[in-house]
């Protein structure tokens, strides 16, 4: 049930060569509703894969046809088809014939879910749609703007955008944030700019590279380490006290509070926070020499 073993060889992979496996799909017959009615019943009773490969053949059309309908999504058809595949072998394995639908009504919601479940989670790296209303935006929206003629990027009106949303049963606020989300689809880094070129070049060559080279690492190392050496020599301008005041509030993970300091050595907060202001005002005088 968990891969195509149903199905056959290579020559039923769409991956391998889409146009050839649109061909040879044509070979099996499309059973009439005794056939697949009797097959069902067969299989629920015996599991036999022969009996689902009979099922399951005859129904790849089924999955193009539904594939057909996301062809707009930019995504690979092979990848939507063997995604529908899939739902196709779900179907197999749920259904029961006796609750009077026809396998294909059946199949058809399998299908349909596996090859939307693959464009939300392929058309674009941010997750486009965590609710069942955005979801039913997210494939509905293009369709509406087809059915209105608006195959363009352009900003929606005021209007249509409250006919969509009625129409939906979502807010103007989602409408606005789907169509913008939809327009601005992810592009690659690896797209060829000129593909008349000889050189091939892609998007990402023309990108700046905004990490410092080896020669300005090293020159700002060479600058943190001097910079270290004038505050380690200004320090000397301090007495025991100054530095374990500016230590315990300046460069210490934990900054210690003056209400503490100034319990520590008998004096009062504000003559703590002098003595830390002048030992700063000490070090950076002793460094500007």
């Amino acid at each position: 049930m968990k891969n195509l073993a149903y199905i056959g060889n290579d020559d039923f992979s769409p991956e391998v060569n889409l146009t050839r496996y649109l061909q040879n799909i044509r070979r099996f017959p499309i059973l009439s509703p005794e056939e697949e009615y009797e097959l069902a019943k067969q299989y629920t009773k015996t599991k036999d894969k022969k009996i689902a490969h009979k099922l399951i053949t005859s129904h790849l059309r089924l999955v193009v046809k539904v594939v057909s309908k996301f062809k707009g999504y930019g995504l690979p058809a092979a990848e939507m088809i063997s995604e529908g595949n899939i739902g196709l072998l779900y179907a197999i394995d749920k259904f029961d014939p006796d609750k009077g639908f026809r396998f294909s009504t059946y199949a058809l919601w399998w299908i349909r879910a596996a090859v939307q479940k693959y464009v939300l989670n392929s058309w674009s790296l941010v997750k486009i749609g965590t609710t069942a209303a955005q979801k039913k935006l997210f494939f509905n929206l293009r369709k509406m703007k087809n059915r209105l003629n608006l195959t363009d990027d352009r900003e929606l009106s005021e209007d249509i955008l409250k006919n969509i949303a009625l129409t939906l049963d979502v807010s103007v606020q989602e409408v606005t944030d789907m169509n913008t989300r939809l327009k601005a689809h992810d592009g690659s880094l690896n797209i060829t700019i000129d593909s008349n070129s000889d050189t091939g070049s892609e998007l990402l060559d023309f990108i700046a590279d905004s990490k410092p080279n080896q020669e300005e690492v090293l020159s700002r190392s060479e600058i943190m380490k001097q910079r270290r050496k004038q505050f380690v020599k200004a320090l000397e301008c301090l007495n025991q006290r100054e530095k374990d005041i500016l230590f315990k509030r300046r460069l210490s993970e934990k900054s210690i509070t003056l209400d503490d300091l100034s319990k520590y050595y008998a004096i009062s907060k504000e003559r703590v926070r002098q003595i830390e202001l002048n030992s700063i005002r000490k070090i950076r005088n002793q460094i500007m020499q």
